[in-house]
């Protein structure tokens, strides 16, 4: 890729003959890193933290689901995940309820709302640091109906160089302290190679 670390372009986007070329490939890449970026808590909550290689991968899918051939259109899309991408010293994920029926979408997105401010990073083995995520601002505004929450959320955990320290060395845990969701805590430890991926986002380079 021509920009290996800020956001994403048109020149980090191939036209569709290529990408069919290299798809095959390019998917078994990124299921390979989602493998490790992927974390559940409990059974309804996953999280999967999001990079470039995520994000390039979302925009090449839609684009070839939308025969998108104009620039305009891709950098369309570009703008929407750009802003997902983490910044300096951030961590960025898709939360996803996991609710697989009508009967539990009924049953739980009315308990779940707030959510998407429910989940923590827990640094040290005492949990000596607590960081909390931050919903993201423009999705939050598209949600319209205050009663119940969305299956899909857009968040983000932001670091100061002590705690990206503190993440480095270990044990990290991942929970998920929403009143409603007792199976969030006392949450999940990430694994070595899970926390060695993440801080590749924390520390770019």
């Amino acid at each position: 890729m021509t920009n290996p670390k800020g956001p994403l372009t048109l020149d980090d986007i191939a036209d569709q003959r290529a990408y069919e070329r290299e798809r095959d490939a390019f998917r078994r890449e990124v299921i390979a890193a989602k493998r490790l970026r992927r974390v559940s808590v409990g059974p309804f909550v996953t999280l999967t933290f999001e990079n470039r290689l995520t994000m390039r991968f979302q925009v090449q899918e839609m684009a070839r689901a939308e025969k998108m051939t104009s620039d305009e259109q891709i950098e369309h899309e570009l703008e929407v995940y750009n802003q997902l991408l983490p910044g300096q010293g951030e961590l960025s994920a898709t939360l996803f309820l996991e609710l697989t029926d009508e009967q539990q979408l009924r049953t739980w997105l009315p308990r779940l709302v707030g959510i998407e401010w429910s989940a923590e990073l827990h640094l040290g083995a005492g949990a000596t640091e607590v960081i909390p995520s931050i919903a993201e601002a423009g999705h939050q505004s598209s949600l319209t109906r205050q009663t119940e929450t969305s299956a899909v959320h857009y968040v983000r955990f932001r670091l100061t160089e002590d705690q990206i320290d503190a993440f480095s060395a270990g044990p990290v845990r991942l929970a998920v302290s929403h009143p409603e969701y007792r199976e969030g805590l006392p949450g999940v430890e990430l694994g070595d190679a899970c926390r060695t991926e993440l801080l590749s986002d924390l520390r770019p380079g």
